[in-house]
């Protein structure tokens, strides 16, 4: 006997969910084994000092970058054009507050134990290597806004509502007890038709 329903498929997994947690597991097990090679050429003590200072200049590239970032945004927001004492024209904006995102993210990989992740690191905090991938990601962004459809933002969140984990979705109207409309004002009665 059937009901008329299709039987429940199984949801294809994204490759991303597939990759990313080989990925971090090949990543840690890159990097305890590049720490045990560097512990038997060196020694423990080394790698311990590396580690350590790798985690402080990581909070202190963190830091500081935090502080540029705050700076940026208070300069930002004094300059706005309409406040008191602020110019007409918002001034043009140089490249002082470009790269903090990369810079904390270096800082980041610093401070992850580990020496891919110090490398990682490192690179990013070299000025060249950060405006070429600060580059690279405004011209992936563009392309991706540019490829994007109008709506799709909200036909995602349209999907993320009606495909939740079991799979029910309840539409209905909420009626009052006591017979009063939801938003209705004390003063509603008849009104004037608007005429231009």
């Amino acid at each position: 006997m059937t009901t008329g329903t299709p039987p429940p498929t199984a949801r294809r997994r994204s490759r991303a969910r597939t990759f990313v947690p080989l990925a971090i597991a090949a990543w840690a097990v890159l990097e305890i084994w590049l720490l045990t090679v560097v512990a038997d050429a060196a020694g423990g003590f080394t790698v311990l000092l590396l580690l350590v200072a790798g985690i402080v200049l990581g909070a202190a590239v963190m830091k500081r970058a935090g502080r540029r970032a705050f700076r940026n945004l208070t300069e930002t927001l004094q300059q706005t054009p309409g406040r008191p004492g602020a110019a007409d024209v918002p001034p043009a904006t140089g490249s002082g507050g470009r790269g903090n995102g990369f810079l904390m993210l270096g800082g980041l990989l610093l401070i992850i134990p580990g020496i891919v992740s110090d490398v990682a690191g490192l690179l990013l905090l070299v000025p060249p290597v950060r405006s070429r991938l600060g580059r690279y990601a405004e011209r992936s962004l563009e392309r991706r806004m540019r490829a994007a459809t109008p709506g799709s933002l909200s036909d995602a969140f349209q999907q993320a509502r009606i495909h939740r984990p079991d799979g029910k979705v309840v539409q209905g109207e909420v009626i009052r007890e006591d017979g009063t409309q939801p938003g209705a004002r004390p003063d509603d009665g008849p009104r004037p038709p608007l005429t231009p």
